[in-house]
């Protein structure tokens, strides 16, 4: 039996994906920088999504005459889950709407970072409030990252 829920609980392990003590998650994505965004820019509009902002760093960089491996952030959020939790806590808004780093490493390798919603509302004393909405998103990106990471 303890092997069994060992062995069901490996399933639930992402490959591919780090937890950091430092709240983000990191996921291995398998196209290049430009189009894991393009990508994921396009799911989370057909998800209904809001597309707030997206930052290429590299550009911005390269502007100034320095030199940065291709990253990109896209700022994105819903205010369906954003309201309840700056309900809970206003300041919860400094994290909101939410973000995602799509970087490559020193190896090409390419990732996607974001921060984990759980982390989050344990950073802003969530306990008991809201905490049906953090599971949903903390899901929700975890789905989402690995459907682009593909």
């Amino acid at each position: 039996m303890r092997q069994l829920l060992i062995v069901s609980l490996l399933l639930f392990v992402p490959v591919g994906c780090s937890y950091n003590d430092n709240g983000l998650v990191n996921v291995e994505a398998t196209r290049s920088v430009k189009e894991t965004t393009d990508h994921l820019e396009s799911l989370l509009k057909e998800k209904g999504m809001t597309i707030f902002a997206r930052i290429n760093h590299a550009e911005g960089a390269k502007r100034i005459g320095k030199e940065l491996r291709p990253t990109e952030l896209l700022i994105f959020g819903n205010p369906k889950a954003g309201a309840p939790l700056m309900q809970c806590k206003q300041a919860m808004g400094i994290d909101l709407p939410l973000k995602m780093l799509i970087w490559e490493d020193e190896n090409g390798q390419v990732w996607l970072t974001y921060n984990n919603p759980e982390h989050l509302a344990n950073r802003h004393k969530l306990a008991g409030c809201a905490e049906k909405v953090i599971k949903t998103v903390a899901g929700n990106l975890t789905k989402l990252t690995h459907k682009v990471a593909k």
